[in-house]
């Protein structure tokens, strides 16, 4: 294993309703960006990230799912199992830690989405949380990631960054440097000494996640008529 290696936290495939990327188009774009690992968080299914495992490619694969709770989105990362959405944050936090996950909380103060986790949830349930996203390429406002930051360094949780792509030009504009790991426990060790890269993707990177929504409605909308 080489000392250091570049992880994107925070990336989606075709298995979210939101994105078009195949899997061979998101490995190659991965390995274009220089990416040695890619977490797969697609919306509410771990089937992107276990699919792509399977494939023949030299990225290492975390399985994680960004979950929709009714307290707003959480990541989980090093998921066996798909945990269900509309949970509870407290409890969707607990089925991702019995399975040995590590719960990480995305763009927490983002401006420019409705899902984020609620302030107050987020307060008192830091115990339970093992990282911060304090760098997501999707941000409209770049304070809401310095916001995230200082969040994180004031409770003293470890910073992760991921580019959140939706479409292969968006990979990799956001990752964490780190120094190689092993296991679930080694990654977190790894993640406080890491060192956080990114660029915005910008406002234009939201509009076409919009049209590739309403595309696929469209899509569905004829085939069921």
């Amino acid at each position: 294993m080489s000392d250091k290696v570049r992880v994107d936290m925070h990336m989606h495939t075709e298995y979210s309703r939101d994105s078009r990327q195949s899997l061979p188009v998101f490995a190659a774009a991965a390995e274009r960006a220089g990416l040695h690992v890619v977490c797969v968080t697609d919306h509410d299914t771990i089937e992107g990230a276990l699919r792509l495992r399977e494939l023949n490619t030299p990225l290492r694969v975390i399985v994680g799912e960004e979950v929709y709770t009714r307290d707003g989105e959480v990541i989980g990362l090093f998921l066996q199992q798909a945990v269900p959405p509309g949970l509870p944050f407290e409890d969707t936090a607990a089925r991702i830690h019995e399975q040995g996950g590590v719960i990480y909380v995305p763009h927490p103060f983002s401006r420019n989405r409705m899902r984020h986790i609620r302030r107050s949830v987020l307060d008192r349930s830091v115990p339970m949380v093992d990282a911060i996203e304090v760098f997501n390429a999707r941000e409209a406002f770049a304070g809401d990631n310095a916001r995230a930051l200082a969040f994180a360094l004031r409770h003293g949780l470890p910073g992760g960054a991921g580019s959140d792509a939706h479409r292969p030009n968006e990979i990799g504009r956001a990752y964490v440097e780190i120094p190689d790991f092993a296991t679930r426990d080694e990654f977190l060790v790894s993640l406080k000494a890491g060192l956080v890269s990114g660029t915005l993707s910008g406002i234009r990177a939201h509009l076409r996640t919009r049209y590739d929504v309403f595309r696929r409605w469209i899509v569905r909308a004829s085939r069921s008529r």
